[in-house]
């Protein structure tokens, strides 16, 4: 009973109590996502990102449906950064609250604990921070990704690296990568993904580590980084393990040409560390610089520059991805021209979006196939986008000056 009457005393201390489900002309979306725990930090950017395209929703008339304007709002509830706790609380935003639509949590461990209850109960799920390509794998009709999967996220930073071995006094076939990664799913994801990139592309893997579970502690692989000196350290541990990689490279002097991570933007290493994360290569979904434009915010930097006078900070791309999803259920909403579950899930699927995220487009397995990953660099405090070519705005700083 605890846990039921927490959930009840945070959704009404925080959002108030909401009787909208049952109000005429509201559409009501669900979400459990981390407001307090390990995952609160992007929790946080999740909900801001789905509140600032509900807003913008609703002040262009909200959707349509038979001629009908609509308003979308969102129930939600915090999930504790914790998958029984989400998988409760989605049971009840179903059972209980009567929600036919689904948002997704914050990460691909707690989208993956509710997948199951989602699909059970045939309720469209757009989700936007599970990247996990297991996510993709069971055939689960009722989950869409507006986001690239977790294997493409360090791609651009492996082709970076073999396009410019030159400037390394090598050739590609003679560069050697070291790896720390979490044990999680969307971090070993992204492990994946580079091993199967450093085989094409023919580099070595000479350091392949795990980070604690705390990931607070880097320092044996960063010892064997000093002793191997490989050409490129890969680190995907969230904002704690990226703010490790950067605090620990510097505190021991480890002399890295180049050096690649995930969660840079949300763990705010240009602004908290610039010095240490001077010219660190970032994984990035999305960047205010694209040249992105949709319907409902205009282009990427408006969309950013609405999250900024909404919030006080910089977007990061977890939060504009957020907003997309949101986006993808109006549009498809709208498309229906109802409400029934399946006519929605149907118009989800046949997406095809212009968006200041990007383009979306699903394929069979709920994954948008349209979007592309991109790499930015940190430089003089900002981040830069470097890759791929057609999106670089800068040349990429090779090799990393020296600390």
């Amino acid at each position: 009973m605890r846990g039921l009457f927490a959930s009840i005393g945070t959704f009404l201390a925080v959002f108030g109590a909401n009787t909208a489900l049952c109000a005429e002309n509201v559409i009501t979306l669900g979400a459990a996502v981390s407001l307090t725990g390990k995952y609160a930090l992007n929790g946080t950017n999740t909900k801001n990102g789905y509140d600032l395209a509900i807003r913008q929703i609703n002040d262009k008339g909200g959707v349509k449906i038979g001629g009908k304007p609509y308003k979308l709002e969102v129930r939600y509830y915090d999930d504790e950064s914790t998958p029984a706790r989400g998988t409760e609380l989605v049971e009840r935003l179903i059972q209980q609250d009567g929600v036919n639509f689904m948002l997704g949590p914050y990460s691909s461990g707690l989208t993956k604990a509710i997948l199951p209850i989602v699909e059970r109960h045939k309720v469209p799920m757009v989700e936007a921070n599970g990247a996990a390509r297991e996510l993709f794998t069971k055939g689960y009709r009722y989950i869409f990704a507006v986001l690239s999967t977790s294997d493409q996220y360090l791609r651009p930073a492996m082709e970076l690296a073999a396009a410019h071995a030159d400037k390394l006094g090598k050739k590609p076939g003679e560069l050697r990568f070291a790896m720390a990664t979490g044990n999680d799913p969307f971090a070993q994801d992204v492990r994946a993904g580079v091993l199967d990139d450093a085989m094409r592309l023919g580099i070595d893997c000479v350091i392949d580590d795990q980070l604690p579970p705390e990931l607070n502690d880097m320092s044996v692989t960063l010892t064997k980084v000093k002793a191997l000196k490989p050409d490129l350290l890969v680190v995907s541990g969230h904002e704690k393990g990226a703010l490790t990689a950067v605090k620990q490279v510097e505190a021991l002097r480890a002399d890295i040409p180049m050096i690649a991570l995930t969660h840079c933007d949300s763990a705010r290493l240009a602004e908290q560390l610039p010095k240490a994360a001077s010219h660190v290569f970032c994984a990035n979904q999305w960047h205010r610089s694209l040249g992105h434009k949709g319907e409902l915010f205009g282009s990427a930097n408006d969309f950013a520059r609405r999250f900024q006078e909404a919030y006080g900070y910089e977007a990061p791309y977890q939060a504009a991805q957020s907003a997309a999803a949101v986006y993808v259920f109006a549009d498809a909403i709208a498309r229906a021209q109802d409400l029934d579950t399946e006519k929605v899930r149907d118009a989800i699927a046949a997406t095809d979006l212009a968006t200041f995220y990007g383009p979306i487009k699903f394929d069979e397995s709920g994954k948008n196939i349209a979007k592309p990953m991109v790499l930015t660099q940190i430089i003089d405090g900002e981040y830069v986008v470097v890759a791929p070519e057609e999106w670089a705005v800068q040349h990429p700083v090779i090799p990393r000056p020296a600390h």
